[in-house]
């Protein structure tokens, strides 16, 4: 059970990054921060703060949550066109969407602190640098 538990903890720790940036920069681009959770409107803080290393971080993390949507938007669409089956992935395509808003919150909550924290499970990936 303690296995499990640790398994648990290791995907949902958030590990936190703020140290890395300054805190001008912070407290400059919080709310580009807050736009990088905001689906499409990662686009926003992409352009408008390129130079913020603040707003380039949640822009990532943003941009990997909105990749993640999509490929489930459509795999499981239309995986739940199979008969007979097709019902079990459109419950699994709700269960994911409803992981990515609480995953876009969480988001949302450590841009509008100044905290530059991962999100669980996909904030390891890196697609800007």
């Amino acid at each position: 059970m303690a296995d499990v538990n640790e398994k648990i903890n290791e995907l949902t720790n958030m590990q936190d990054n703020t140290a890395e940036f300054e805190q001008e920069d912070i407290q400059k681009n919080k709310v580009m921060g807050i736009f990088a959770y905001l689906s499409w409107l990662v686009l926003i803080p992409l352009f408008a703060a390129k130079d913020s290393k603040f707003a380039r971080f949640h822009c990532n993390q943003g941009l990997v949550l909105a990749i993640v949507e999509i490929v489930t938007w459509v795999v499981f669409g239309i995986l739940s066109n199979i008969p007979y089956v097709g019902w079990l992935f459109a419950v699994l395509n709700s269960l994911i969407s409803i992981v990515c808003v609480v995953f876009a919150v969480l988001g949302i909550v450590s841009a509008a602190r100044g905290q530059a924290k991962q999100l669980p499970i996909i904030g390891k990936i890196k697609i800007l640098k």
